[in-house]
């Protein structure tokens, strides 16, 4: 791995076999790095660093400032979230099978006597996965005649540094449990904004043009998205250049 400063800020520089440069800040504290094509020079790559450095400085900005959720211990009346809307965690133990339910304001978790705080975890995670699954099918339905595409599978998986992700030529798409917890509209713009990669694979200019045309009010959901808590492990953010050598 290489690496190139640009005054008090590192960018590591990892060369591989794609087309274009990704340039990503990662949390918590803005790491910065490019992957570039394999051809192309250190110059080259800082030329195009600098250019987007008040795009760094704004994106390390956001990372250290952003809320951060603290960990979870899964115990009673402890805080949780669905669909952008706070819970509070009933623990019951009992010799029944383990098992998640909604009531009222709560999330009732039931569990055998011992479970451990691994085994709470895991068992919310995958509740959560199928709240998600639940949630992306009827999206799915709707926007696929819309933006005239198809989506061969979709995947629910816990993602450490982004919402969602786009495989065109396969025509599937990933999506972060953690948007169960965020109101439907920011799931939403994620699933729209991974299927518009089906018709755009980076983000350029018609890119942008997709999204204004079909969902005019994206910019909006997706600052209210990266406005809110996020896991105390968080996630980065990206952006794709057709910078070439």
């Amino acid at each position: 791995m290489a690496q190139v400063q640009l005054g008090n800020i590192a960018v590591d520089v990892v060369l591989k076999d794609i087309k274009n440069v990704h340039l990503s800040v990662y949390p918590p504290n803005g790491r910065v790095r490019i992957a570039a094509p394999a051809r192309m020079s250190l110059d080259t790559i800082r030329v195009f660093a600098i250019s987007k450095l008040e795009w760094i400085k704004r994106q390390q900005k956001k990372l250290r400032d952003q809320e951060r959720e603290t960990p979870r211990e899964y115990l009673n009346r402890e805080s949780h979230y669905l669909w952008g809307r706070r819970y509070l965690l009933t623990v019951r133990e009992g010799d029944d099978a383990p098992s998640i339910e909604l009531r009222h304001r709560h999330i009732l978790l039931r569990m055998r006597p011992g479970t451990s705080e691994e085994r709470k975890q895991e068992l919310l995670e995958g509740w959560y996965r199928e709240q998600l699954k639940n949630a992306v099918c009827p999206l799915l339905a709707k926007w696929q005649p819309l933006l005239k595409v198809t989506v061969n599978r979709f995947f629910v998986q816990r993602m450490r540094t982004k919402w969602g992700s786009c495989n065109p030529t396969a025509r599937h798409i990933r999506l972060n449990t953690e948007l169960a917890k965020k109101p439907p509209e920011c799931l939403e713009y994620i699933v729209v904004h991974e299927m518009a990669h089906l018709l755009e694979p980076t983000h350029t200019r018609r890119f942008i043009a997709l999204m204004n045309r079909f969902m005019p009010k994206w910019q909006f959901y997706r600052e209210a998205l990266n406005r809110l808590p996020v896991r105390h492990e968080s996630w980065g953010v990206a952006e794709h250049s057709p910078f070439h050598d």
